[in-house]
C-alpha cells in the first residue's frame, strides 16, 4: 500500500474497523472508502458486488461481522452464522472479481477448540469441537477462513486472516445483549458506580483466563500484515499475557471507581477455559504490541465516558 492506494475498510464503525480508520489516517493515507451500513447492506449479494465494481478498492480490510458476547451468541446463534457468511463471502468473491490487490479477513481466537492447548498455536485449529457458547460464530469465521485459503488457491488472490485475541477499545459495543466481555464488565461496573450499588454479579466464577488486546495495537498489526505477510496460513495477533477473569474484574472496577463488592455467579458458565494465542510468528516478523493493558483500558473507559456525555 501507498498513501494514495484506494483502501476499503468494511465496518468502519465497529471496534477493529474504527480503529483501522482511525490508524490509516495517522500515517497518512489519503483515500480510504468507508459506507455506513444503512448504504451498503453486505448481506446483499447482488449490492456488493455492485459496490465493489463501481468503487474497485485495491486494498480491503474486512472487519464488518455481527459479533456479539456470550448471552447474544446462545440466543441468536442462526443469525451468527447466516448474517456473517452472507457478509464474508460477498465480500471476498467481489474482491476476488474486481481483482483487488490483497484483503484482509479478519479471524477470530474463538476458532479453536474448547480443550485447545495453551497457547493457541496456529496449527491447533480444527483439531476440537468449539466452545458450545459460540460455536456459530466460530463456525462462519473458520468458513471464512477456508473460503480465504481456497481463493489464493484457485484464482491466486491474496487474501490473509489474522487471528486477534479477545478485543477491547474505543468504538466497542457497551450494550449489554451484545456487548464483548471487557466492554459488558465496563458498562456493568460504571451503571453500578452510578446507581450507588454495594455489589455487583458476574457470570461464572472468574477462574477462566482471557488474553486481552487493545484494538490499536491491532490495527498497527494489521497494517504491518497487510505491508509484510503473505500466505493462506492464518496468523494470531496477541499479547502473550492472560490474565484471570477475576483479576481483569479488579483491574475494571478500580479504573471505573466503583467500591462496591463483586459476587460471582458460579452457575453461569465461564465459556472456554483458556484462550491464550501464540503469537510467536508474527513477533518473529518484528511486530508486538505498543500499549500496557491498565493504560489501555483507562483510555477505553474515558472514551466510553464521553460517549455518554455527549
Amino acid at each position: 500500500m501507498d498513501i494514495s492506494s484506494k483502501i476499503y475498510v468494511a465496518g468502519h464503525t465497529g471496534l477493529v474497523g474504527s480503529a483501522v480508520v482511525d490508524e490509516l489516517s495517522k500515517r497518512g493515507y489519503t483515500n480510504l472508502v468507508t459506507v455506513a451500513s444503512k448504504d451498503l447492506d453486505l448481506r446483499d449479494a447482488a449490492k456488493t458486488a455492485r459496490f465493489f465494481r463501481e468503487v474497485k478498492p485495491e486494498f480491503v480490510f474486512h472487519a464488518a461481522a455481527l459479533v456479539g458476547g456470550i448471552e447474544a451468541n446462545k440466543t441468536r446463534p442462526a443469525e451468527f452464522l447466516f448474517d456473517n457468511l452472507r457478509m464474508q463471502s460477498n465480500v471476498l468473491d467481489s474482491a476476488r472479481n474486481v481483482g483487488v490487490n490483497k484483503l484482509l479477513f479478519y479471524g477470530s481466537n474463538c476458532m479453536y477448540p474448547r480443550e485447545c492447548p495453551q497457547p493457541m498455536m496456529e496449527e491447533h485449529l480444527l483439531t476440537g469441537k468449539f466452545e458450545p457458547t459460540n460455536a456459530a460464530y466460530s463456525a462462519a469465521k473458520l468458513a471464512g477462513l477456508a473460503m480465504c485459503q481456497a481463493y489464493n488457491a484457485q484464482y491466486e488472490t491474496d487474501f490473509i486472516v489474522p487471528i486477534p485475541a479477545n478485543l477491547f477499545g474505543p468504538g466497542d459495543n457497551f450494550d449489554p445483549a451484545q456487548a464483548h466481555f471487557f466492554s459488558a464488565l465496563i458498562k456493568k461496573f460504571h451503571d453500578a458506580k452510578e446507581r450507588g450499588d454495594k455489589s455487583v454479579v458476574l457470570r461464572g466464577t472468574g477462574t477462566s483466563r482471557r488474553e486481552a488486546l487493545y484494538s490499536k495495537d491491532l490495527a498497527d498489526a494489521s497494517i504491518f500484515l497487510m505491508e509484510n505477510y503473505t500466505g493462506s496460513d492464518p496468523i494470531n495477533v496477541g499479547t502473550s499475557t492472560d490474565y484471570s477473569v477475576r483479576d481483569i474484574a479488579g483491574i475494571l472496577k478500580g479504573i471505573v471507581g466503583f467500591e462496591g463488592d463483586i459476587e460471582w455467579d458460579s452457575t453461569k458458565s465461564d465459556g472456554m477455559p483458556r484462550k491464550l494465542l501464540d503469537s510467536s510468528k508474527i513477533r518473529a516478523m518484528g511486530w508486538s504490541p505498543k500499549h500496557k493493558l491498565e493504560d489501555a483500558f483507562r483510555e477505553t473507559y474515558d472514551w466510553y465516558r464521553q460517549c455518554k456525555n455527549v
